[in-house]
């Protein structure tokens, strides 16, 4: 077996790990449920490297990322379900009857009326497959996945909503709402209640994403962001920490406090 620049080497390759006979003990050992985390992890990598433009890390992760839906293809091929070339098939299909501009003799006047077609489309997909399945009309929220993390579900339902005008008019609206249940977070706080506190963080939590999306960014590529941010500055407190030969955990607030605002006002006058 050597490498090639074809995917069907990639299908060759996870079958022959999947093989009862010969194959790779752990790769016979998985299932869809254990593999899908490895899934999640691959989409973060990915886009990890982009963050850095590490364009070396990004052609590697993108192969990692390749390889999960050729190995839950191959698992689901085993079970009788399905093979990768019904993906391939499902994929091209949708992607185009989705672009009837593109692929067909409709006219899509700019990216913004492009993007309004192919949620028209999706609307009208929805509603299809629920009457295939016998169920009720479809809300605008079910297809949003209860797996996807809560900031980025919260930044998608809220997107949703505001496709029928369910949405604050302005961010002046936005911000007040996010004042509102930081008021009811420290009125839970005073009075002892626990529940109530973490279900007052949990709305204000949703108001800053909604915020987010009300401004036009994505609030997971801002948290991380400043995740980076809060990463890089406490690096230099531990810096600072060694240069004056002194354990964090001995420094005391003041001094470390001291060392943070060095760097924030390092960064303030770049």
């Amino acid at each position: 077996m050597q490498p090639s620049r074809d995917i069907s080497r990639l299908i060759e390759i996870m079958a022959a790990l999947r093989n009862p006979n010969g194959g790779c003990p752990w790769d016979l050992e998985q299932d869809f449920r254990s593999i899908r985390h490895y899934t999640i992890e691959e989409a973060y990598e990915v886009a990890d490297a982009i963050e850095r433009e590490d364009f070396s890390d990004l052609r590697e992760e993108l192969g990692d990322l390749l390889l999960q839906p050729i190995y839950h293809a191959q698992m689901a091929k085993e079970a009788g379900h399905f093979d990768i070339g019904d993906v391939v098939y499902a994929i091209t299909e949708k992607l185009i009857r989705r672009h009837p501009h593109v692929f067909g003799d409709v006219v899509a006047d700019g990216a913004v009326d492009a993007q309004e077609r192919w949620e028209a489309i999706k609307v009208r997909e929805r509603a299809a497959k629920a009457e295939r399945k016998g169920e009720a009309e479809p809300s605008l929220l079910d297809d949003v996945p209860q797996v996807l993390p809560a900031l980025a579900r919260a930044e998608k339902l809220t997107k949703r909503a505001a496709k029928v005008g369910f949405d604050w008019p302005d961010l002046t609206s936005v911000r007040a709402k996010v004042s509102e249940e930081l008021a009811e977070a420290a009125e839970a706080e005073a009075q002892g209640d626990e529940a109530a506190l973490r279900e007052e963080i949990g709305d204000l939590l949703f108001a800053v994403a909604n915020l987010a999306r009300k401004a036009g960014f994505d609030p997971e590529a801002a948290l991380r962001d400043a995740n980076s941010k809060f990463t890089r500055r406490f690096h230099h407190v531990e810096a600072r920490c060694r240069e004056d030969n002194i354990e964090p955990a001995m420094a005391g607030l003041e001094r470390l406090d001291r060392y943070w605002n060095e760097i924030r006002m390092r960064d303030k006058d770049q």
